[in-house]
């Protein structure tokens, strides 16, 4: 460890990618402060020997390749150690995700030249595509100005009208086709919270859209194995399916795999239900489920189901020949936007919500009277059905077969944080 040299009356350094907080004070003659540096490779002590009347100058610590620099006004900016490069061949292939969601992300906010936009908060997505769709893989929306009204013109779904027009995205949720599949471009979709993907088929040059996962890019390769192993990659393992081999040369970020091929506790969504069904499960932003557990075959049953666990907690039982994505949707950070002004909800094709307080008695048995008081009743919707509070209306003798560990429901009350 070389010797430092500081000049120090009262100073503190804060190591703010770890956290920990070295108090400097006036030394005597010699000072020695030992602090436990928790970096990424192993805690180890560091010492800084201190000598008073001396002139400034960096802090300079080695450990085991990992330098941490920290100067007199400046913090500590730790230099990562080199990784070795992976022994499998992985061009254009992204690793599977290991966690959840990052909580430290940046919200993009805007000047406020005007009203509209003091409040206005949106992700940042510098990625996407700024261009028109592509065009043979969409539709018009039809009855988009019918307001949330059915064929005898009778409003069936409340807040809906107005809005801008749309078309629809044709997704692929299924994923049969086999092979390599180029990333052309991420798009944003106004049907959908999360981002989708532009697909190119290398030996057909077929376009399709998927369900891009959090950090996809241009350029990327993804591939689907629903239709089984390919020929080229089982003559590699010696003609010999090894779990752990196999999982690692097709578990990456954009692939679709069947459920049996999912390596216990990976990040998946786009989850289907059944063997010849698409995905419907975890498709909208930065949602994902976890491989909890696989079947045994000396089970009653066989090895017919996997079980995988949801964002609401809920554990539920799906066919092993189900499709999974590896990976989480993309757009993680949509919940936490602003539209900053009502007329943006419009443009959304959403109306506004009027309390049934602020209502008529004719039109809502909220509405009425003098002064703001609904009565001594308890909510209920327009219909008067009761509402709030908890007001259970599933029927508990008929519980869903497929779900192991039901998800937690507070029944109106607040949920312990």
């Amino acid at each position: 460890m070389p010797q430092v040299a500081e000049r120090v009356n009262s100073l503190v350094v804060y190591w703010s990618h770890t956290r920990t907080r070295l108090n400097l004070v006036r030394p005597k003659e010699f000072l020695k402060v030992n602090a436990i540096l928790n970096l990424i490779v192993r805690p180890t002590p560091a010492s800084l020997l201190i000598e008073e009347g001396q002139p400034l100058a960096d802090i300079r610590i080695d450990l085991g390749g990992n330098v941490a620099t920290k100067t007199y006004a400046t913090v500590v900016e730790p230099v990562e150690s080199q990784t070795p490069p992976l022994l499998m061949d992985t061009t254009g292939f992204a690793p599977p995700a290991t966690e959840g969601i990052s909580s430290t992300f940046a919200m993009r906010t805007y000047k406020p030249r005007t009203p509209g936009v003091r409040h206005l908060k949106r992700p940042i997505n510098d990625h996407l595509w700024k261009g028109r769709p592509f065009l043979p893989l969409t539709f018009t929306k039809k009855g988009h100005g019918k307001g949330g009204r059915n064929n005898s013109g009778r409003v069936t779904i409340r807040h809906r009208g107005g809005g801008h027009k749309r078309r629809i995205r044709t997704i692929d949720f299924e994923r049969m086709t086999p092979g390599k599949h180029t990333v052309e471009r991420i798009e944003h979709d106004p049907g959908r919270s999360a981002h989708i993907a532009l697909l190119n088929e290398e030996a057909t040059g077929r376009k399709s859209y998927i369900v891009a996962a959090e950090g996809m890019r241009a350029g990327d390769v993804v591939q689907s194995y629903r239709a089984g192993i390919p020929k080229d990659l089982l003559d590699s393992m010696g003609g010999v399916v090894d779990p752990g081999v196999l999982a690692a040369k097709t578990a990456w970020r954009g692939n679709c795999l069947p459920l049996h091929m999912i390596p216990i506790g990976t990040l998946i969504y786009n989850v289907g239900s059944a063997k010849n069904r698409g995905a419907v499960f975890c498709r909208s932003a930065g949602t994902y489920a976890i491989v909890v557990s696989k079947e045994d075959e000396t089970k009653q049953g066989g090895d017919r189901y996997v079980t995988v666990r949801l964002q609401s907690g809920e554990v539920r039982r799906v066919s092993k020949d189900a499709c999974a994505t590896i990976g989480i949707a993309s757009n993680p950070h949509y919940q936490h936007r602003q539209l900053g002004k009502a007329g943006r909800s419009r443009w959304l094709n959403i109306r506004p919500t009027v309390r049934g307080l602020a209502m008529n008695a004719a039109d809502h048995p909220h509405g009425g009277g003098r002064g703001k008081s609904k009565g001594n009743v308890d909510p209920v919707s327009p219909w008067g059905m009761p509402a709030k509070g908890g007001y259970k209306t599933r029927k508990v003798r008929k519980p869903n077969k497929w779900v192991v560990t039901a998800r937690e429901r507070n029944h109106g009350k607040r949920r312990a944080k």
